[in-house]
């Protein structure tokens, strides 16, 4: 059965198309045009819409009609656009991605995949050497054979597309709740054992630019297409833009675990947020940064390189309680979750980052879906598989509305149960 999409507008990754048709087949995208364009594709054209013989269930924003072996589902008022890609995520549904098993990352996936998104890194945290050694070992054979996380399950799951290493090369005064006994110098050797055990799939590299040897690493790191992100960090302004004329091109939670802005000695942060040809990840949940530094983070980073990030970590989707990130305790009460009094990561999910930021900002949502979406995939250079839309692929989208709000998420064709009350 075909399925057709309409909207008030579609975001491609590109560019901006009003009055949207998109067409479904067999789980991939068939084709993208307009009411105006498309006309003999469009079931709602000329009948006013509300057809009472073929509208089967309508319920808040949208409707469904069933007619001529087509379904269509109608956002009126909504964007489409791609489905999130999540390039700092950690775990979801009581599960953490570095237990690297098909049944962990189906759980993790299928949450995350109702609140909208598609694609993801799997991001580790600072852990014994041979431990994340294991960790990037299965990762990678889960990355490299995506069925064998899906293996027969009903509904579609968010795909783990490369790892994020957040850790060991770390500062051991910004390194938040990640252990202590486990940091590391930047040592190349070690850098190529972790690279060699994740079979290529290292897309992301956490590392303080501040310590000795970093600046190596972010130009040998660089050099194997390992991505560097400046995080976890007291260094100076001097120190932060030696790592980006090494090959650093982003920074970790912009804000957190970072030396604070000061007017003579801007630092880490005040370089992050000044040098334009920087990405900048933030975690938008009005825990990790108040809404005001949201807005000067946007203002500096703009829409071509600002990306929204969650920072998940297992006990996101789950009530309050102790959860595990990387193997340590961590408690959630409230919707924060902290360690030893920290804060250790987010229970967040990407549609209630959008929501957030919309808020927060007062920018379009046609804005802030390119902060999940085109820009991280830009930033990690996986534009073929995450952050567009585009006939022949699969069709991984999501629909939201003036605010932000996620109204529908669409996985390999299907529409996801949920998405609608996230």
């Amino acid at each position: 059965m075909r399925t057709l999409l309409t909207a008030a507008k579609l975001w491609d990754g590109a560019s901006l198309l009003d009055h949207p048709i998109l067409e479904i087949e067999d789980g991939f995208i068939r084709s993208i045009g307009s009411r105006a364009s498309a006309e003999p594709l469009d079931p709602l054209a000329g009948r006013g819409f509300r057809s009472p013989a073929s509208i089967l269930s309508e319920h808040g924003a949208t409707a469904v009609i069933i007619e001529d072996g087509k379904t269509t589902h109608h956002f009126p008022g909504a964007l489409l656009a791609p489905a999130f890609f999540d390039v700092h995520f950690h775990g979801a549904g009581g599960h953490d991605v570095m237990e690297a098993t098909p049944d962990a990352l189906y759980a993790i996936g299928s949450l995350a995949a109702r609140h909208g998104t598609g694609s993801y890194l799997a991001t580790t945290v600072t852990a014994p050497l041979d431990k994340t050694l294991r960790a990037l070992s299965g990762l990678a054979k889960l990355i490299k054979q995506p069925n064998l996380i899906q293996n027969q399950k009903t509904n579609p799951a968010a795909r783990p597309i490369g790892i994020h290493l957040e850790g060991p090369f770390l500062s051991h005064a910004k390194r938040g709740v990640q252990p202590a006994e486990h940091l590391m110098a930047p040592d190349i050797g070690i850098f190529d054992r972790l690279f060699e055990a994740a079979e290529g799939q290292m897309r992301l590299m956490t590392l303080a630019p501040e310590l000795p040897g970093a600046v190596e690493l972010a130009a040998h790191a660089t050099a194997r297409g390992v991505r560097v992100s400046l995080g976890h960090s007291d260094a100076t302004m001097a120190q932060t833009r030696a790592a980006i004329a090494a090959g650093a091109v982003s920074a970790t939670h912009t804000f957190n675990a970072m030396r604070a802005l000061d007017h003579r000695e801007p630092g880490i942060l005040g370089t992050v947020l000044t040098t334009d040809s920087l990405y900048a990840e933030l975690i938008c949940d009005g825990i990790h940064v108040a809404p005001e530094m949201v807005k000067l983070w946007w203002k500096a980073k703009g829409q071509d390189r600002a990306i929204l990030v969650s920072d998940a970590m297992s006990a996101t989707g789950m009530p309050d309680g102790e959860y595990q990130l990387g193997g340590f305790p961590v408690q959630v009460a409230n919707g924060r979750a902290t360690a030893r009094g920290v804060l250790a990561g987010s229970v967040l999910t990407l549609d209630c980052a959008l929501r957030n930021f919309v808020q927060f900002t007062g920018a379009t949502v046609e804005h802030g879906v390119r902060l999940m979406t085109a820009n991280p995939a830009k930033m990690t250079g996986l534009t073929e598989q995450a952050g567009s839309l585009r006939v022949g692929e699969a069709a991984n989208l999501v629909a939201v509305d003036s605010a932000g709000k996620l109204v529908a998420s669409i996985q390999s064709g299907r529409l996801m149960n949920n998405a609608a009350a996230s």
